[in-house]
């Protein structure tokens, strides 16, 4: 019985030492990245001067308080990994087994990053649009492409999701599948004004818009 836990303890052990030694060259990688601003880009589709910008912005909002039973994942850590879901759709099994923390904690990070991405930005970058910035998107749309009367472009993306237990036909959409709802406006100069996700996936891009 002894044998059998000193194996373990050692299997532990060597499999702690290996998830540590994966993390310090995920680390590195990210290091290396930052010297290259074009892959740096490619990575997280970000320059290094925004991705310093907005992890100034919502790093208060991400950090997590360091305790003397566990390391804490960095506000950049937590950052990069959100980033690279986003600009890839990479699973977060894929996203886990690169930066060596279980899939639940991905989940839970890209979530809380989003939200406080959102939280932070959105009063700066996508304001309840006023009278004022209603009559300059009408004034944009008819001297950048004739079309009068016009304050916004709308439309609609299925996203494919799983069917929630006992949602019965809520979200199956004409296409066959089960998604939610993203619409979205925006104005003459390709910006974002509007956006609204989790509309059930057989609401037509209307039906959406009238509620």
């Amino acid at each position: 019985m002894l044998s059998i836990r000193v194996m373990a303890l050692c299997g532990q052990a060597s499999l702690r030492s290996l998830t540590d030694f994966v993390k310090i060259l995920s680390d590195q990688y990210v290091k290396e990245l930052r010297l290259d601003d074009a892959r740096f880009q490619a990575y997280f589709r970000l320059n290094r001067g925004q991705f310093d910008h907005l992890l100034q912005m919502v790093g208060p909002n991400i950090a997590r308080e360091e305790t003397r039973y566990r390391e804490t994942i960095s506000a950049a850590e937590r950052l990069c990994i959100c980033l690279r879901y986003l600009s890839t759709g990479d699973s977060f099994r894929t996203i886990a087994s690169s930066y060596r923390v279980g899939i639940s904690t991905v989940a839970g990070i890209v979530h809380s990053v989003c939200k406080a991405i959102w939280n932070c930005l959105v009063a700066e970058y996508m304001p309840i649009p006023k009278k004022e910035d209603w009559k300059n998107m009408a004034r944009d749309y008819q001297q950048l492409w004739d079309f009068p009367n016009c304050v916004g472009a709308i439309d609609g993306k299925h996203v494919v999701i799983q069917a929630p237990p006992s949602s019965g036909s809520e979200f199956y959409n004409y296409k066959g599948s089960f998604s939610i709802v993203l619409l979205a406006v925006v104005d003459a100069r390709y910006r974002f004004t509007m956006v609204d996700v989790g509309a059930f996936g057989r609401s037509s891009d209307g039906g959406t818009l009238a509620a």
